[in-house]
């Protein structure tokens, strides 16, 4: 099932990356919190710099309780993702993706040709590492935040 979008209600596809302090982030031990994926092309990009300057200031709305973590996530590496994070002030953490494997397993990568990049998409995890939300959006379009606070209340 590689690189096919995922089905509501599906167990999630485990993963081990490293976030931009080159900290390995595992889904694995975030069973019984709802993890929120922000799939994104790449860092720095004019569009991923806006959507995630928008996300940062409205964190909370997209945290609905105490049990949810967000990631960004896009195959850019720890230290691309270290200063982008920096520069935007993200206030959740960034995981490097370079093998691209999470983001065929999820669905979100958009190939070779003509991008070379991750595609952008929100996938929402459910405390018992089922898949609840799972949305993909075109490339050169931000999500808003508006959509994004619905799906990480799915």
């Amino acid at each position: 099932m590689d690189n096919a979008p995922l089905i509501v209600g599906q167990a999630a596809p485990d993963f081990a990356l490293m976030n931009q302090d080159k900290q390995i982030v595992k889904l694995s031990e975030l069973r019984g919190k709802k993890v929120v994926l922000l799939f994104y092309p790449m860092d720095f990009s004019p569009v991923c710099s806006e959507e995630h300057c928008a996300f940062g200031p409205a964190l909370g709305k997209i945290k609905a309780d105490a049990e949810t973590v967000v990631f960004g996530v896009s195959a850019d590496s720890p230290f691309s993702h270290a200063a982008f994070k920096k520069q935007y002030a993200i206030p959740y953490d960034l995981l490097a993706d370079p093998t691209r494997k999470m983001a065929k397993a999820y669905g979100m990568w958009a190939g070779e040709e003509p991008y070379n990049c991750t595609k952008r998409g929100t996938v929402v995890i459910d405390k018992s590492g089922k898949i609840s939300f799972y949305q993909e959006v075109p490339m050169k379009q931000a999500r808003k935040i508006e959509d994004l606070a619905k799906a990480a209340g799915a």
